[in-house]
């Protein structure tokens, strides 16, 4: 299996895991999708940008505030929310869910997702 075909497999596995998730996306920390989960493909490219937006201030906060490496940003609205965790030094991995989705289930198993795509890049 290629590498692009592992990644691709372990979005659908976290997809798989998490049913009510809205979408799942790699990208680049440049803001750029690398691969992704989601009903309609135009989404990417917008979730992409927003992804690394939030990854970058996320790290800057993190080093401001000395609380440590940045593992994980949060983003949750009334209707809905985004986790966006480090997926190695290049990448991110997105994640949607509805505001009535297990947070916890989601952290475990985009965490793990998360690192595992991370040891492939």
């Amino acid at each position: 299996m290629s590498k692009r075909e592992e990644i691709q497999h372990r979005l659908e596995e976290l997809r798989d895991a998490v049913p009510e998730l809205k979408g799942v996306l790699l990208a680049s920390t440049e803001g750029l999708p690398v691969a992704h989960s989601f009903a309609n493909p135009a989404d990417a490219q917008r979730v992409a940008a927003m992804a690394a937006a939030a990854s970058s201030l996320g790290r800057r906060v993190s080093e401001s505030l000395a609380v440590g490496t940045l593992a994980e940003v949060c983003v949750s609205g009334t209707d809905g929310h985004m986790f966006v965790y480090l997926a190695g030094a290049r990448a991110v991995l997105a994640v949607l869910g509805p505001s009535d989705s297990n947070a916890g289930l989601i952290h475990l198993e985009a965490r793990n997702a998360a690192q595992a795509i991370g040891q492939l890049l």
